[in-house]
């Protein structure tokens, strides 16, 4: 008798179609979907996500063309001379997992464009202020572009979750003022250039905002662990996003929301991977604190600001660097 193998994990796909939908009974639909994946594995797919193909396309594109610059045209707008955390970082700046070495990638980050003038900008508070440009014609007018249909992707994603949660379908609009959202641009080049044995592209690490968005090219990596600790491989669908739950959803729902632990794996396609990520973060002064509905017989997490979590994790995430640097 032949044994049965057990049958192996996988990301669930929720087709959003329905969250464009006047009738608020078609996006209770996807709602209660949400729901069901935001407490099991904290990942899920979404198709039908009204982001055009020829966009997602153009995306990936110019994130190949942007690290294919020469070093010294990406050194010169590097992260380093930002004030906000805008701009390129090297391969080995980050790392994620503090028991694993540098993660194995580059990357590029912006956010909302604000001026020296805007009172959050003046006020010095993190994460908000100008970004830095490549000298590339047509970049910033795409970054821009993907950035803003991102962005109301993203608060499409949050009335569904605060239908999912029995609240009004605005709730979460106030907590996004000014949001400190930010869009990475992310290069993992292939495994030869791998400076430890036990290197990771990105190490194990829950993501630190709302709601994150992956766009990923065809060869792969991403790896969410299971409720067993086994890896489950994110392996691409083509016209879909990856989206996860992030720590600042959890801490909200008291932990019945899942911010899922997940990394990359090293690059041995022999090929560069490329990605793009769309980090959701609502307002530097936004309080996440548990909702009502969550309040449990223990509280598992204590108040805190959105800007005082992303900040500690910032510091935490770069902590070798700040040591090299002392």
């Amino acid at each position: 008798m032949v044994k049965e193998q057990p049958a192996v994990a996988t990301i669930p796909i929720i087709d959003v179609a329905l969250l464009w939908s006047d009738d608020v009974q078609d996006r209770m639909i996807v709602a209660q979907e949400l729901r069901a994946v935001a407490t099991d594995v904290g990942f899920f797919f979404i198709k039908n996500h009204g982001i055009p193909q020829a966009m997602i396309e153009s995306q990936l594109g110019w994130c190949r063309q942007f690290f294919a610059l020469p070093p010294v045209e990406k050194e010169r707008i590097h992260l380093r001379q930002s004030s906000c955390m805008r701009g390129y970082e090297g391969l080995g700046a980050q790392t994620l997992d503090e028991e694993s070495p540098p993660d194995l990638k580059e990357s590029f980050m912006i956010s909302r464009e604000l001026g020296e003038d805007h009172p959050y900008v003046v006020q010095g508070i993190p994460n908000y202020g100008p970004n830095q440009w490549p000298q590339m014609e047509g970049f910033e007018a795409q970054m821009n572009a993907y950035y803003a249909a991102l962005s109301k992707l993203e608060m499409r994603l949050m009335r569904c979750m605060a239908l999912s949660l029995d609240l009004p379908e605005t709730y979460f609009d106030l907590m996004y003022a000014e949001p400190m959202s930010i869009l990475r641009l992310l290069h993992y080049p292939p495994s030869s250039a791998a400076t430890h044995d036990d290197q990771l592209g990105a190490g194990a690490h829950t993501d630190w905002g709302m709601l994150t968005f992956l766009l990923q090219d065809d060869i792969g990596g991403l790896q969410v662990r299971a409720a067993d600790g086994s890896w489950i491989p994110a392996t691409p669908i083509p016209g879909t996003f990856v989206v996860n739950i992030g720590d600042m959803v959890t801490r909200m729902t008291n932990g019945v929301y899942r911010s899922t632990m997940h990394r990359v794996k090293v690059n041995t396609s022999g090929r560069d991977r490329y990605s793009v990520v769309f980090f959701g973060e609502p307002d530097h002064h936004a309080h996440i604190e548990i909702l009502s509905s969550c309040i449990g017989e223990q509280q598992l997490y204590e108040p805190c600001s959105a800007g005082e979590h992303l900040v500690e994790m910032q510091n935490k995430t770069y902590a070798h660097k700040n040591a090299e640097a002392a």
